[in-house]
């Protein structure tokens, strides 16, 4: 999925000017004129960020921001405030937006935070992704390999390996190649890389 930042601002002049200026530094932009609206056509396959306006008819958009948040969204969330809202906009980055903006606001700043909160996304979207291809990979391995591996993993010579799993040395070494050839790796440190997220 292609990813958006989502400007959710129920000032028809604000969505306007806004969306022309993230489409025209290249950054693809959907609006939406309050949180309902956004709430309705939001799913967790969206990828990108969120620029939420904090006072709006209806839903507030730290009522919406709540929501996201219950539903497991990822989305980065940069809130837009007026300058008495700033107190509330603290408040939110504490619990885990990723900016807040003062309108009026410099134009290339924000353009700049947008793009990294897309950056954010998308880092966030591979890593959970590669976490999911590893474990993938290991459920294969039966539960000796798994023991075998957790033993390889700790430095362990296979002379030591076949004493503590009471199993011979040629057995330790099948094991040891099959795990490596399941997890698609070639050492005892490609594995370490692999399984701390560094390939």
């Amino acid at each position: 999925m292609t990813p958006h930042a989502y400007l959710v601002d129920d000032d028809d002049a604000i969505r306007d000017s806004l969306g022309w200026l993230l489409e025209s530094r290249g950054v693809p932009c959907l609006s939406y004129p309050s949180a309902e609206d956004f709430l309705a056509a939001w799913d967790p396959t969206l990828a990108g960020c969120v620029l939420l306006d904090i006072r709006m008819d209806g839903m507030s958009g730290p009522e919406l921001f709540d929501l996201l948040c219950e539903r497991g969204s990822t989305l980065p969330v940069i809130f837009l405030t007026g300058h008495g809202d700033v107190p509330m906009a603290v408040s939110a980055l504490k619990q885990g937006a990723f900016d807040f903006v003062e309108k009026p606001c410099n134009d290339n700043e924000l353009v700049n935070r947008v793009i990294e909160a897309l950056q954010l996304d998308e880092h966030q979207r591979l890593a959970a992704s590669d976490a999911v291809s590893v474990n993938s990979l290991t459920s294969r391995l039966t539960t000796r390999e798994k023991q075998v591996m957790e033993l390889v993993l700790a430095g362990t010579l296979n002379k030591v390996i076949a004493d503590e799993l009471q199993i011979s040395m040629r057995t330790v070494e099948v094991h040891r190649a099959n795990l490596f050839e399941k997890m698609g790796v070639r050492t005892a440190v490609e594995l370490a890389q692999l399984l701390a997220g560094k390939r």
